[in-house]
């Protein structure tokens, strides 16, 4: 009960609602003390935070779902090393790992352009990090070295590794380190993680030529690194905008209309 609780935690959890707990992609200065009347009833202080609430959610964008996203709980959401799908898939399918910020946006993209053209699956999850079983929350931390990554399966009789890296580069921005859009910190990163020296010989060609032709602007930051361990992102993440139309959708991740690399 509200009444139980001293006003000055109270007063604190308001700070921490608004300020401490918020998502690294918004840089808000946490206020050293907030006032309030002593004499303030329990029902205003209720009626204040909401009233608060409201007008933040709508001065910031999709704020509710950032707000939450890193302290979504579930005992049915699990981590594995590697998805079950993959059982299903023909023998010839091969892997392409990319990271490009929120995964959400990065799954979505990429099947929405190559679904039933050589797109056999897509998994979001953690790669190129020093820890074992990740946890969204401990990701989004930043001290895990994990980046936020989508792991495709493909028919290279239908969809080349090339193709798949071209569109990489045409769906987010290379050039911002460790940054895309508001999603900041390395484990919003843009890397390519090669499952063998062919795919590593191709990836730097083609960053090679998306820097000279695409990204002239700026200098393109995107990683190179051997596929590690890879960990499946929990269940209520696969398919996430899918599921939830609504959801946010990182502003730097839309198809930009380059012209054909030569």
């Amino acid at each position: 009960m509200i009444v139980d609780v001293e006003r000055d935690q109270f007063q604190q959890a308001i700070v921490n609602i608004f300020f401490i707990n918020t998502p690294n992609s918004f840089s808000h200065p946490t206020p050293q003390t907030i006032t309030l009347p002593p004499t303030l009833h329990p029902q205003t202080l209720i009626l204040l935070t909401l009233t608060l609430l409201s007008i933040y959610m709508a001065s910031t964008p999709n704020f509710l779902t950032r707000l939450l996203r890193p302290f979504t709980t579930s005992t049915s959401m699990s981590l594995n090393p590697q998805s079950g799908a993959a059982q299903s898939l023909p023998e010839n399918a091969q892997k392409c790992t990319v990271a490009a910020g929120c995964f959400w946006g990065v799954e979505h993209l990429f099947r929405k352009n190559f679904d039933g053209k050589g797109l056999l699956d897509a998994r979001v999850g953690y790669i190129g990090g020093d820890t074992n079983n990740p946890s969204y929350r401990a990701v989004c931390s930043g001290r895990t070295g994990h980046a936020e990554s989508l792991q495709i399966s493909y028919d290279p009789t239908a969809l080349s590794y090339k193709t798949l890296l071209s569109f990489f580069y045409q769906m987010h921005d290379p050039t911002t380190k460790n940054r895309q859009g508001m999603d900041t910190g390395t484990q919003y990163r843009s890397a390519i993680f090669y499952h063998n020296e062919e795919q590593k010989k191709e990836a730097e060609e083609v960053t090679r030529k998306v820097q000279e032709q695409w990204w002239k602007q700026g200098t393109v930051t995107t990683e190179m690194l051997p596929a590690g361990q890879w960990w499946d992102a929990e269940d209520y993440h696969q398919l996430y905008l899918d599921k939830n139309p609504g959801g946010y959708e990182c502003p730097a991740h839309y198809v930009r209309k380059f012209p054909e690399l030569k």
